[in-house]
């Protein structure tokens, strides 16, 4: 795989990651639905490993990529906090623009009666998990395989439980077993595009790199805190949660210092 480009490569990345969605919401065309705390559980996994993958594979590298090109001093730590807050309120600015649906606390954004719950909850999904494509690709467009695999392994593993969890709420919502397969297995096909983009701006001009890095970290931390966590906390598993949590973020830094 050594020979593909920069931007093939994260876009392989994310498409397999992206898929792992598809196999995580699988379970629910055999009939099989995991309770609500298995599910915060699994939840409270994918948030570990995002956290882990944020600090792990995007800020630590972000900050050596920083002091390789600007050298000692403060000045790339600030370039890397900077671009991390930049992140976050990309996010932040989508999720007020852009008209979407929570699962459990319902509308968000703009006034969004015209538009159908399906495709409120396509959006939320997207606005979701293009920053995790975005984190693959800017890996593998700054550092090859050693930085991308981990971040590919780390956020397909992630996916799993999200992918259930969409398929299952919309399993809920009254759409059959395959509607809410294929709606859940169709929110993680976003993730290429952001594998691409990220892996494009990278390869174009290396001064981007811990920009990139640091922007796709502060993108996934938004939708930890914003999104996972609070989802897993909402119906009392917090115990659950935050053993999953722990599994999931040790799971990760044992992923990224092997492969690494």
């Amino acid at each position: 795989m050594e020979h593909l480009s920069p931007m093939a490569l994260g876009f392989l990345g994310s498409l397999v990651a992206g898929l792992m969605t598809a196999v995580g919401a699988a379970p629910v065309l055999l009939g099989r639905q995991p309770s609500r705390a298995m599910r915060d559980m699994s939840l409270g996994f994918a948030a570990g490993v995002m956290l882990a993958a944020s600090f792990f594979s995007l800020i630590i590298p972000a900050l050596d990529a920083s002091t390789q090109t600007y050298g000692d001093g403060p000045l790339p730590a600030a370039i890397v906090c900077v671009a991390i807050l930049i992140g976050m309120g990309s996010v932040a600015l989508l999720n007020e623009t852009l008209p979407h649906e929570h699962f459990k606390t319902g509308p968000d954004g703009p006034a969004s009666a015209s538009l159908r719950r399906i495709w409120l909850f396509i959006i939320a999904i997207t606005i979701h998990n293009f920053p995790e494509g975005l984190a693959v690709g800017v890996g593998f467009g700054g550092q090859g395989l050693q930085g991308g695999m981990p971040l590919a392994i780390g956020i397909g593993l992630q996916n799993l439980p999200e992918g259930l969890a969409v398929a299952v709420a919309l399993l809920g919502e009254g759409y059959s077993r395959w509607q809410s397969f294929a709606i859940a297995a169709m929110t993680g096909l976003v993730e290429p595009l952001g594998g691409v983009l990220g892996a494009a701006i990278i390869s174009v001009s290396e001064p981007f790199l811990p920009w990139g890095l640091a922007f796709a970290a502060g993108a996934m931390l938004y939708v930890i805190s914003h999104e996972i966590i609070p989802e897993t906390h909402r119906a009392g598993h917090q115990k659950r949660a935050t053993l999953g949590l722990s599994l999931g973020l040790v799971l990760m830094l044992f992923l990224d210092v092997w492969l690494g």
